[in-house]
């Protein structure tokens, strides 16, 4: 759940990677989205919290921005090299706010830069009584 500018035009990416045999050089799954797309439907869009969510499955990832999908993923095409899946281990949550695109100089960044978080939710899905 990013935000970049690709060629030169600002986009939300939401991305999912997993490894492969070259050491470092992950599989990336990327949905890419305008930033125009969201502004065209909301001028002050940038100004407004919005909500990001995942539904992850046994499955599947699914990654929405304001109830609209952006991306998702089978996860029996997500295999490791070695035979493992990153998506069905014990996992964490990280909230940061990078800056420099990709480790590059954030020395032409605009300061001060405000992060807002208004809200994390975990939601765990009720076990199907049908199963």
């Amino acid at each position: 759940m990013e935000f970049y500018r690709v060629g030169g035009q600002p986009t939300i990416l939401a991305n999912l990677a997993w490894g492969r045999a070259q050491n470092g050089q992950p599989v990336w799954n990327t949905g890419r989205t305008a930033l125009a797309h969201f502004l065209a439907k909301d001028p002050d869009w940038p100004k407004k919290f919005h909500v990001w969510s995942m539904d992850w499955t046994k499955d599947s990832l699914s990654i929405y921005l304001d109830g609209e999908l952006l991306n998702s993923q089978r996860l029996q095409q997500t295999t490791n090299p070695d035979g493992s899946n990153p998506f069905l281990q014990p996992q964490y949550l990280l909230l940061n706010l990078a800056l420099g695109e990709n480790g590059g100089d954030p020395s032409g960044s605009r300061f001060p830069i405000t992060y807002e978080v208004d809200y994390v939710r975990y939601y765990k899905p009720l076990p199907d009584p049908a199963r």
